[in-house]
């Protein structure tokens, strides 16, 4: 059976980039995915006045930028199809408008249909951060994190994030599908970033995997002064792995995320495909 893999592309204020749909079909094709991609265009509500339109001619100054979102849809799932019909991916793909501001919760909810969703990430593009923070904590499904400047290697071999937290743990289970079918794992367990319960949580952890049949290697490091986000993904790439797996710290208030700390810092500094789960 293959994996169902949702792809929300972001189009306005800011708009994921062309690399993101190059990625998502490489990785699909790799963890033998099916993709179904929406294009996320923009409604914008008329709320002028009679002097905004008479000044700033407002409705058409609308009708362009919806027009742009639309025209960036249309592209971005075009580009995928394409670069899905060259990786042998099947594809399907959709398109739904959206304010601005329901952007996120659009994708959150219809990434709830699928077992896994792709994410863009761009550098300094707040729709496509404000998007991955609402399908990971929104969709209860697992986020892959795809950004812009990191290419999608031959996927042999995947780094965990470990503490032995509940969360950690949902994220091991939510990635068992990649487990099964890399060669190596390296769990990768940061010893002075906060109290770890256990002192062996790597090793028992890599013990546990072994057993099911993995080839797995507890790694422990010290972050010294290094963020907690950096020293895993640093961490991850100098041991080889092609993706990171790790637990989604954060809830929602009022609209605003309150993340932790290596989440926040991997959703402000991707260097590297990541799975987050919540």
């Amino acid at each position: 059976m293959k994996l169902e893999v949702f792809v929300p592309f972001v189009t306005y204020p800011e708009s994921n980039s062309d690399a993101f749909a190059a990625h998502a079909a490489s990785l699909a094709a790799q963890i033998d995915a099916r993709l179904h991609a929406v294009a996320i265009n923009a409604d914008i509500p008329d709320v002028s006045n009679t002097l905004s339109k008479w000044l700033l001619d407002t409705p058409a100054l609308i009708q362009q930028a919806e027009s742009a979102s639309r025209q960036r849809g249309q592209h971005l799932l075009a580009l995928l199809k394409k670069e899905a019909d060259d990786e042998g991916v099947e594809i399907t793909t959709a398109t739904v408008a959206a304010p601005i501001a329901m952007l996120g919760d659009v994708a959150a909810s219809r990434a709830r249909y699928f077992d896994l969703s792709f994410v863009g990430w761009e550098a300094s593009n707040a729709t496509s951060r404000m998007t991955a923070e609402a399908v990971i904590f929104g969709s209860g499904r697992p986020t892959v994190l795809l950004p812009e400047l990191s290419d999608i290697v031959t996927l042999d071999h995947v780094a965990i994030a470990w503490d032995g937290s509940r969360v950690a743990a949902r994220a091991v289970a939510d990635a068992g599908f990649l487990l099964r079918r890399v060669s190596r794992i390296s769990v990768i367990t940061v010893l002075d970033e906060k109290p770890l319960a256990e002192k062996d949580a790597g090793e028992r952890l890599a013990t546990a995997l072994r057993e099911r049949g993995l080839n797995a290697e507890s790694v422990s490091v010290k972050a010294q002064d290094c963020p907690i986000a950096e020293t895993l993904q640093q961490t991850a790439i100098e041991k080889g792995a092609g993706l990171l797996v790790m637990g989604g710290y954060g809830h929602s208030r009022i609209r605003d995320f309150v993340l932790g700390g290596a989440t926040e810092g991997v959703l402000n500094d991707l260097s590297m495909p990541v799975l987050l789960s919540h």
